[in-house]
C-alpha cells in the first residue's frame, strides 16, 4: 500500500503536475523572447491551427509582438512577424542568420543536401556552383530568354488543342516550367507527350538519375561538397523549385484573372498596345507594359505561395533585439506579414494591380515584395522566374481570351489548407484563340 494513501491515479497526477512544474520554470529562464507556455514533450501543438498555421502565427504576434518563441514539440522556433525585424535579421545581419533550419519532413528527403536545404560550408560551395552553372548556361543572357520565349509559343500551340473546350490547366502548365529546366540542365526541351518526360513530370526526384554527366574534377578535394548524391539532389532542387513554385504561381494568376474580367481586359489593351498580335513577346517590354508588370507582382503578393518562408538558423549565439537566441535556434521570418502589410498595401486581402501602379499608372516598386524571401538564402532562380512568368502569362493573353465555365463571380479562389505553400483550388477554364 502506498505510505501516503494514495491512488496510482493521483500518483501519476502528482508526477505530471511536478514535471509541468518543473518545464514550466526551466523555459522561464534566459532571455530568449516571450511566448505561450509550451507543455512537455508537444510544445505548443494545441495552440496552433495545422490547417492554417500562418493564421496561428498572425494572432501570436497580435499578443507577443514581432518576435517571439514557441515550440513544435521540443524544437525551439523564433517567430519573426513583420518587415522591419525580418530585414533586421535576413539583411542587417545576414551572416548569423543564413543556416537552413530543420524541417523533420524535408531532412529524410534531402538529408541536408541540395542547395535548399543544406547548411554552413556545404549550402556557400553548392549555391556558389549552382549560380555559376546557371549563369553559364544563360541566366540573365539572352540564351535563357530565348528558351523560354520558344516554351511559350509551344505552350500556346499545347492550349490551342484544347480547342475551346473547358481545361484543367494543372498538367500543361507544369510542362511550361519544367521545359525551361530541362532545356537549361539537359541542353533539350521535350515534347509534351514524350513518355520519359511524362515520367520525369511524375518522379522528379527518383528519376534525376537522367542527369548523368560527370561535374568538375574534385574527387581530390577532401573539403569539396561536389559528390554525385549532393548534386543529384541539388539537380531535384532545381527541378521542384523550378517548376512546382512557377506552376502553381501560373494556375493561380490564371484563376484570379477569371475572376476579374475587367483585370483581364486591361492586359489585353496593353499587349495589343504595346506588342501586337504578330510579335513574340520578350523581356525588354516589361519596361512598357507597367499594367502587366503589375498585375504578375500581384499575383505573386496575394497568392502569398510560401507564407512561412523556409526557416532559417542562427550560425552562432547572438544578441537579437533585447534578446539572446542560441547557436542553432530555428527562425521562421514569415513572408504573410510582409506581402499582407495594410500600410503599405491597402485592402491587401483584395487582388488589386493598383498597389504595385502609382497615381500616374507607373509601375511603383515596393521593398514588400518578398515572394523570393530577402537576403543571402533568397531563392537562387528568382531572377528565371520573373522572366518566365512574365513571357508565360504576356503570351497566354496575347493569344486567347481566359473564359470562365461558370459565373465569374462564384469562383472560389481559396485553397483547402495553407501549410508550408499554397496551393490553388482546382478549376477549369476554356482557352478562345483571339
Amino acid at each position: 500500500m502506498d505510505p501516503w494513501g494514495l491512488t496510482t491515479p493521483a500518483l501519476l497526477a502528482c508526477v505530471f503536475f511536478l514535471i509541468l512544474s518543473i518545464w514550466i520554470q526551466g523555459f522561464k529562464k534566459g532571455k530568449l523572447p516571450p511566448g505561450p507556455t509550451p507543455l512537455p514533450f508537444i510544445g505548443n501543438i494545441l495552440q496552433l491551427d495545422l490547417k492554417n498555421i500562418a493564421a496561428s502565427f498572425s494572432q501570436l504576434a497580435e499578443k507577443y509582438g514581432p518576435i517571439y518563441t514557441i515550440y513544435i514539440g521540443t524544437q525551439r522556433i523564433v517567430v519573426l512577424h513583420g518587415y522591419n525585424i525580418m530585414k533586421e535579421a535576413l539583411i542587417d545581419q545576414g551572416d548569423v542568420f543564413m543556416d537552413r533550419g530543420d524541417i523533420p519532413i524535408f531532412e529524410d528527403l534531402a538529408r541536408g543536401q541540395g542547395i535548399v536545404f543544406s547548411h554552413g560550408e556545404r549550402w556557400k560551395q553548392i549555391r556558389r556552383f549552382s549560380l555559376m552553372t546557371l549563369r553559364n548556361f544563360g541566366m540573365g543572357k539572352r540564351t535563357i530568354e530565348e528558351r523560354v520565349q520558344e516554351e511559350a509559343q509551344c505552350l500556346v500551340e499545347e492550349l490551342k488543342k484544347t480547342k475551346g473546350q473547358p481545361t484543367d490547366p494543372t498538367f500543361i502548365l507544369g510542362c511550361a516550367p519544367c521545359n525551361v529546366i530541362c532545356s537549361i540542365l539537359f541542353r533539350d526541351r521535350f515534347k509534351y507527350n514524350d513518355e520519359k518526360f511524362l515520367y520525369l513530370m511524375n518522379l522528379l526526384n527518383e528519376n534525376f538519375r537522367l542527369f548523368n554527366k560527370p561535374w568538375t574534377q574534385e574527387k581530390d578535394n577532401p573539403q569539396s561538397e561536389f559528390d554525385m548524391e549532393n548534386l543529384i539532389m541539388t539537380g531535384a532542387d532545381l527541378f521542384i523549385a523550378g517548376t512546382e513554385t512557377t506552376s502553381s504561381t501560373l494556375r493561380y494568376g490564371l484563376l484570379l484573372i477569371l475572376k476579374h474580367p475587367e483585370v483581364q481586359a486591361k492586359i489585353h489593351e496593353e499587349i495589343d498596345s504595346v506588342i501586337g498580335h504578330n510579335r513574340v513577346p520578350s523581356i525588354k517590354d516589361r519596361q512598357d507594359m507597367p499594367y502587366v508588370d503589375a498585375v504578375v507582382h500581384e499575383v505573386q503578393r496575394f497568392i502569398n505561395l510560401l507564407p512561412l518562408n523556409l526557416p532559417h538558423a542562427v550560425t552562432r549565439d547572438i544578441h537579437f533585439q533585447q534578446y539572446v537566441l542560441p547557436k542553432g535556434t530555428t527562425v521562421y521570418p514569415l513572408l504573410t506579414p510582409v506581402l499582407y502589410d495594410s500600410k503599405e498595401f491597402p485592402n491587401p486581402d483584395q487582388f488589386d494591380p493598383q498597389h504595385f501602379l502609382d497615381k500616374n499608372g507607373r509601375f511603383k516598386k515596393s521593398d514588400h515584395f518578398t515572394p523570393f524571401s530577402i537576403g543571402k538564402r533568397s531563392c537562387a532562380g528568382e531572377a528565371l522566374a520573373r522572366m518566365e512568368l512574365f513571357l508565360f502569362l504576356t503570351t497566354i493573353l496575347q493569344n486567347f481570351t481566359l473564359k470562365s465555365v461558370g459565373d465569374p463571380n462564384e469562383i472560389s479562389i481559396k485553397t483547402n489548407n495553407v501549410g508550408f505553400t499554397s496551393i490553388p483550388p482546382p478549376y477549369q477554364l476554356c482557352f478562345l484563340p483571339r
